[in-house]
């Protein structure tokens, strides 16, 4: 792709979705203004790949539509603009609203065990799965996984109200819900109290 459809591209996603520059560019790792002279002063004069392939990644479309190598075969998994809380006040289902799916490989998927039909994608918010789950990050939820076995797991749960990313474990009297954050207290709750939504199958953070 040339540099001039490759910004293109880039400023029509920025249209449809109204991201910021200085937040995308804060993903990428760089200078709050590093977009807005990529798009005005065409400076670098095409993204790097790693540049290319984040932001690919939080538009949920295909690395080709920024210039990047055509990939054949991805299976679009449903992205939700809500939060998971690893802290205070998340949301519930109802108030999630659908962004541009993410895309997998049917190989990935494959050896997680996730379906396709059973997959989404939502962020992390709050500290509390700290350093397992940072704020921000993207986890993948398997809704075929739903009971809590064994040692337990990683899980996207309905508590009190609220959508959250917990560690659960069988404990005494029904469900451990930990936080991996030693400042956080675990809980346990009486099983009928907890809803689980799927378990976490896949981290995706920016480094």
């Amino acid at each position: 792709m040339d540099p001039d459809a490759q910004r293109a591209a880039l400023e029509a996603l920025i249209a449809e979705t109204g991201a910021s520059l200085s937040e995308l560019s804060r993903l990428l790792g760089r200078n709050l203004a590093y977009l807005q002279q990529y798009l005005v002063r065409g400076t670098p004069r095409l993204l790097a790949e790693t540049d290319r392939a984040l932001l690919a990644r939080y538009f949920g479309v295909a690395e080709a539509r920024l210039g990047g190598p055509e990939a054949d075969g991805l299976v679009a998994v449903p992205r939700l603009d809500v939060g998971a809380s690893a802290g205070p006040g998340g949301l519930v289902e109802g108030e999630a609203r659908r962004r541009r799916g993410a895309e997998f490989s049917p190989e990935l998927l494959r050896a997680l065990g996730v379906r396709p039909e059973a997959a989404s994608v939502i962020r992390v918010q709050g500290d509390s799965m700290a350093p397992t789950l940072e704020d921000g990050d993207e986890i993948l939820v398997n809704r075929d996984q739903r009971r809590v076995e064994g040692r337990g797991g990683v899980f996207v749960i309905r508590l009190d109200g609220e959508l959250m990313v917990k560690r659960l474990r069988i404990g005494v009297g029904g469900i451990e819900v930990i936080s991996d954050n030693p400042e956080w207290e675990t809980r346990t709750v009486p099983a009928r109290a907890v809803d689980v939504v799927g378990r976490v199958a896949w981290l995706g953070r920016a480094i």
